[in-house]
């Protein structure tokens, strides 16, 4: 456990690191970083990492990647933002790109790179930080949308409670 540990840990700082204008001036952007395990439907160990900054322009930069296994078969999905958005008040973010790379064992999988993806997470302090798995096209129609729109159903349904890591929000 304390081998994932070092390596979500270790994933977020290079991947901090290797962002322009995260070092230099980070008092001017916001950043969004996580990473760690959640069960998803309560039974469905999934990992997860990412790294959000939204520069002074508006412009974002960063990455994300989700992996799990069910029923067998092997599921790992990378991507490269292209919006986050939040609620500061409520420590909420929606988080969206487009995949750069998925790699499975499931003949059925349709992902595939160049594709939006999205996910939502809370920065829950105390009372504990959630994600939600990635969502793909279908009820919304792109990333975009998807940080604009910025679905959250009330009482954090559909969103897991991370059984090992960290989510952190860095708001100006």
């Amino acid at each position: 456990m304390r081998v994932r540990h070092a390596i979500v840990r270790l994933f977020l700082a290079a991947s901090l690191l290797a962002l322009p204008g995260a070092a230099a001036g980070s008092d001017q952007v916001t950043t969004v970083t996580g990473g760690g395990w959640f069960l998803y439907a309560g039974m469905i160990p999934m990992q997860f990492s990412f790294s959000a900054v939204r520069h002074v322009d508006g412009s974002v930069s960063g990455s994300f990647h989700h992996a799990y296994t069910a029923d067998g078969l092997s599921y790992s999905y990378w991507g490269r933002l292209t919006c986050l958005t939040y609620d500061a008040t409520n420590r909420r973010a929606w988080i969206g790109g487009v995949l750069t790379k998925v790699t499975t064992d499931d003949p059925d999988v349709t992902q595939a790179p160049g594709d939006d993806a999205w996910f939502r997470i809370l920065d829950g302090g105390s009372s504990g930080d959630r994600s939600t798995p990635m969502g793909f096209v279908g009820s919304f129609p792109s990333s975009a949308a998807y940080c604009a729109t910025q679905p959250w159903p009330d009482g954090n349904a559909r969103t897991h409670p991370l059984t090992s890591g960290q989510i952190s929000m860095n708001i100006p």
